[in-house]
């Protein structure tokens, strides 16, 4: 996932760090790398701090793109906070280069994930952000546990589990409707 982050953080940073004349030249690529790190740092943090529900949010539909989604806000503040802190740029500028940055990496990145021919997919996200294998498990045991009272054993084998998982988001619109189902919203 680290990998597809960083293509699109270099693929939307032309305007927002390369362009920018407030950052110079020889911390472009830092800006980025560090703007990569503090968005995959930040959907980490969410899970972590049990919020499925922030997650679910950001991975429906275009959510994503939309500045105003609680979960992009949360993504935004922390990446100005620490390009601001490690590059020393002004918070104006850092909030700058976040804000019109982040809609677009976290947009496309969602757009990978649910597009059924690239390579990346749902399961790729959820593994990278949850981290180690007992937390993914977990999540996993939970939705087995609960899923069959939501209808989500979508291959009638008598548990959820990842295969449903893919089958549901594909048919449904993504992970954060599969999520959504999951905790009745």
């Amino acid at each position: 996932m680290f990998e597809q982050l960083t293509q699109l953080v270099e693929q939307f940073g032309g305007d927002a760090v390369v362009k920018n004349s407030a950052i110079p030249n020889e911390q472009n690529e830092a800006v980025m790398q560090e703007t990569s790190s503090s968005i995959f740092a930040s959907l980490q943090k969410m899970v972590a701090d049990g919020g499925v529900e922030q997650l679910a949010g950001l991975l429906q539909g275009n959510s994503a793109q939309d500045s105003s989604n609680p979960a992009v806000q949360q993504i935004t503040e922390q990446v100005t906070g620490n390009l601001s802190e490690k590059f020393g740029l002004s918070s104006e500028t850092a909030s700058s280069v976040a804000g019109g940055m982040i809609p677009q990496i976290l947009g496309g990145l969602m757009s990978k994930a649910n597009d059924p021919n690239d390579s990346f997919q749902i399961s790729d996200i959820i593994g990278a952000i949850a981290g180690n294998s007992e937390q993914v498990n977990g999540i996993m045991e939970t939705i087995s546990k609960y899923g069959t009272q939501f209808g989500l054993d979508q291959n009638a084998d008598g548990k959820v589990d990842l295969s449903d998982a893919m089958k549901l988001t594909k048919d449904s619109g993504g992970i954060g409707s599969f999520i959504s189902k999951l905790f009745g919203k």
